[in-house]
């Protein structure tokens, strides 16, 4: 009877007794949760990967983004705007002699031509060469300067944009603008070539504004339209 009660003890530790399964369990644990450990670390880098992908995918983005604005910046000067050089001291101080600028080549077919506006045409007695002036007078208009001062049908019109310096203090005129041209002067009167020696400018030789300066880089802006008081 007493051996008997001393066997009971033993069946705990049998694998057949459903007490192993604690035993098991016990002794199993510590594996479970290292067996774990790796199943988690593989779970963090497709937790990542979303991130990677969308930075590649905004990159692509950016990227496209950029070369279309490149692109359109590339059509816009091409097509719409046209670098030029300036050649001569015609128009000083506006621009200066190897000075470089874009002028706009469709603005007068969405708005007349007005008077102040810096000018590139075909010279009248060469189409091979342009010529940068300023308008003056507009087609039906009566021009005439008098001592140097500008008159447009018989009233002055001033001219900010011409330093004293500058000024021819000769006569000229009066003379009648045709219809669909042009008077066009330099702002460096006694050193211009212009309608005083050339005539009006027809309105199919002008083919833009000059809008913006880039070189050299002292004169980088805009070119501003200095429009005379016609009144």
């Amino acid at each position: 009877m007493d051996r008997s009660l001393e066997k009971q003890p033993a069946p705990s530790t049998s694998p057949e007794n459903p007490g192993t399964s604690l035993s098991s369990v016990s002794n199993t644990t510590p594996g479970a949760v290292t067996a774990l450990a790796p199943v988690a670390a593989e779970v963090t880098p497709p937790a990542s990967t979303p991130t990677g992908n969308n930075l590649r995918k905004e990159i692509r983005v950016w990227s496209r983004d950029l070369l279309i604005a490149i692109g359109l910046a590339l059509v816009i000067i091409v097509f719409l705007y046209q670098p030029v050089k300036v050649e001569g001291t015609s128009m000083a101080p506006l621009l200066s002699d190897q000075e470089r600028i874009f002028i706009n080549k469709f603005v007068y077919r969405f708005e007349p031509i007005q008077r102040g506006d810096v000018v590139v045409f075909w010279y009248p007695l060469d189409h091979s060469k342009s010529f940068i002036k300023r308008v003056v007078g507009l087609p039906g208009e009566t021009v005439e300067i008098r001592q140097g001062a500008l008159y447009v049908n018989g009233k002055n019109v001033a001219e900010p944009y011409v330093p004293p310096q500058y000024e021819d203090l000769s006569d000229f005129g009066p003379v009648r603008v045709p219809k669909d041209s042009f008077f066009v002067l330099g702002d460096h009167r006694v050193s211009s070539n212009d309608s005083r020696v050339f005539g009006p400018v027809p309105s199919r030789y002008i083919y833009g504004r000059a809008v913006f300066a880039y070189w050299p880089v002292d004169h980088f802006g805009s070119l501003d339209t200095a429009e005379a008081n016609s009144k």
